[in-house]
């Protein structure tokens, strides 16, 4: 059977070609002038994901190149 793609997951979630998956920094749509600088600049970066959440997001991706060696939880 065909597997899908889950697409909000996708719009979300970027794989880097050894496998890892980076996901935007939350907060950042608005009420950004009360944080300092830092947090702000911190913000703007891709975070990597915790190798516990990407056995779920390897699910929802069945064909993105998510590499069991990458996260050993699989």
């Amino acid at each position: 059977m065909k597997l899908k793609t889950h697409q909000a997951t996708a719009k979300r979630f970027r794989v880097t070609k050894r496998g890892k998956i980076l996901k935007r920094a939350a907060g950042q749509d608005h009420f950004n002038a009360r944080d300092s600088g830092r947090i702000t600049l911190r913000k703007r970066r891709d975070r990597t994901v915790r190798k516990v959440d990407a056995r779920a997001l390897h699910h929802l991706l069945p064909y993105s190149r998510i590499k069991p060696s990458a996260n050993r939880d699989f």
